[in-house]
């Protein structure tokens, strides 16, 4: 651990935004063959009315842990043309992949006047979604590659699916392009369980104030800001766990706690993540140490808070 070969198998499935269903059927099938060997079996909520999300009950739950599954990529347009889907970072040399009709694709993307353009020597159909070509490395303590936002959230939950006894986790969709699943996974889980309590286990960036090796990140507020209560007891529990972590302020950014905090329900939200160098790129970069604080830290909020 970190570093397992679930990590790695979810680090191979594509996925970006509204493209969900197969990191969403690869979660499922994890969750049905593992699911009686965890401390508690919990229910599975899935299917048509939930999309490509699935909400995970254990127990008598108090807290929610949401993950989003989606990554960026990129939308064939017309006449050799891609449309960027949230926000991803090209670079020279990158190779996008994905599939049409026609077959396999593999092709170079570079920004012309404020557009983006393929290199593929046939035309793509129109529609087709694209990712960056995988190439996971780990070495001295890194892990490089890109999903690592947020595979690395979903790997936390699948993880934390192994010894939680009382919560419910929460994989979500669209995150990275505007968000639209949240609003109505909220509303289920309060309706049903009056959950009040929300975490968001994600990536954040590398900045002068977060470093490598140093933990896991508290965010205490980026473009939106949690209750400064709630923030107050997480950064608490987190003195108390002797697991190592770090604080973070930004005026950018979100995460799908921004639509937790826009929801009608009173329900507080911190996010609680790791640093990356290189977001929204195929080398995006972390410490698995951090990662391991991260999973420790969860484990230990779920138990406690």
């Amino acid at each position: 651990m970190p570093f397992t070969n679930l990590l790695k198998e979810i680090l191979q499935i594509e996925s970006v935004s509204g493209d969900e269903a197969n990191i969403s059927a690869f979660i499922l099938n994890h969750i049905f063959e593992r699911k009686d060997k965890w401390k508690v079996t919990p229910n599975i909520y899935f299917g048509e009315e939930f999309q490509d999300n699935i909400v995970l009950v254990f127990g008598k739950p108090r807290t929610a842990v949401f993950a989003h599954m989606d990554t960026v990529g990129f939308t064939a347009r017309y006449e050799n043309q891609l449309v960027p889907i949230g926000g991803p970072e090209l670079m020279d040399g990158v190779w996008l992949v994905g599939q049409d009709e026609a077959g396999p694709i593999r092709c170079m993307a570079k920004e012309i006047d404020g557009n983006v353009y393929h290199d593929f020597p046939r035309k793509i159909q129109t529609g087709t979604l694209l990712s960056f070509e995988q190439h996971v490395k780990v070495e001295n303590g890194f892990l490089e590659g890109a999903f690592l936002d947020n595979r690395l959230g979903v790997f936390t939950l699948l993880q934390l699916c192994e010894t939680i006894e009382n919560g419910v986790l929460v994989f979500s969709t669209y995150e990275e392009h505007g968000g639209g699943s949240v609003p109505f996974l909220v509303k289920f889980i309060y309706d049903h369980w009056k959950i009040k309590q929300a975490l968001i286990a994600d990536v954040t960036w590398v900045t002068e104030g977060v470093h490598f090796n140093e933990g896991v990140v508290i965010s205490m507020r980026d473009s939106f800001i949690p209750r400064k209560k709630f923030v107050d007891k997480i950064i608490e529990m987190a003195r108390e766990s002797n697991i190592p972590f770090q604080l973070e302020v930004e005026a950018y950014g979100g995460s799908d706690g921004r639509e937790i905090q826009m929801s009608p329900y009173p329900i507080d939200w911190c996010f609680i993540g790791l640093p990356e160098e290189n977001p929204h790129s195929p080398v995006e970069k972390v410490a698995l140490s951090d990662l391991e604080s991260m999973l420790k830290f969860y484990q230990y909020l779920l138990q406690y808070l």
